[in-house]
């Protein structure tokens, strides 16, 4: 089953970049899903939502990070934030979390509590079935999957890592942005956000957050942290 979900997803790479993208990502694929024993290779145009009356007009297709754009990202994270035997830096939210990549991997850098956020019920399930998978290698982390819109989740307190891989516009990462500060507002802390095809990156720049670390291969494969302080 899997080998067919490789073929499809190379198909789809080579038809929307090109061969060399579609080698390198499939190679990363296999070895990844391997490593960390979860099942997220594949894309989504999310035309199901459509057909069911959801409006994806502002959402973009689910695409997973490549393992090892994911984990050389985590690797620039201050030690403070993936440390588990610190108070601090211990709730990952992954906003557009699709089917659950990058919250297991961030359970296996550290993170106590991993939260998903998808508007996509079938993407959930999947993100539940891959986190169910990790917390069986890794007991102690919890993890909680919402299928909810991003534009009316309240940032919980105690959030200080936000992942995106440009999961919506402009229009719905404005108002993620208002959300953000509005939880900094009622508890002022440090707060990293990892930017991964940072479209509308601007949008956190103008509001105060610092590029901490920026990285772009292969012309597709962009990735930025941001701070704020």
């Amino acid at each position: 089953m899997k080998f067919f979900s490789y073929i499809k997803y190379f198909y789809f790479l080579f038809i929307n970049w090109d061969a060399k993208i579609a080698w390198y990502m499939i190679r990363q694929e296999i070895n990844g899903e391997k490593k960390y024993g979860i099942n997220t290779t594949g894309a989504d145009e999310l035309h199901t939502l459509e057909e069911q009356g959801i409006d994806i007009s502002h959402a973009t297709i689910y695409m997973p990070v490549s393992y090892s754009l994911l984990e050389e990202i985590f690797d620039q994270l201050p030690a403070t934030i993936h440390n588990p035997a610190l108070p601090a830096g211990r709730h990952f939210l992954d906003m557009g979390s699709g089917k659950g990549r990058a919250l297991c991997i961030a359970a296996h850098k550290g993170f106590n509590q991993v939260t998903g956020l998808d508007f996509s019920k079938a993407l959930c399930t999947a993100a539940t079935e891959n986190l169910t998978k990790t917390k069986q290698q890794i007991p102690t982390f919890n993890f909680k999957v919402i299928n909810n819109d991003a534009f009316y989740f309240e940032i919980p307190d105690d959030v200080d890592c936000i992942f995106f891989f440009n999961p919506f516009d402009e229009i719905i990462m404005s108002a993620v942005v208002n959300n953000i500060f509005t939880s900094l507002q009622s508890n002022p802390r440090k707060m990293n956000i990892i930017y991964v095809n940072p479209l509308h990156k601007e949008l956190f720049l103008k509001a105060g957050f610092t590029e901490t670390w920026h990285s772009k291969k292969m012309k597709y494969l962009e990735a930025s942290i941001l701070e704020i302080t």
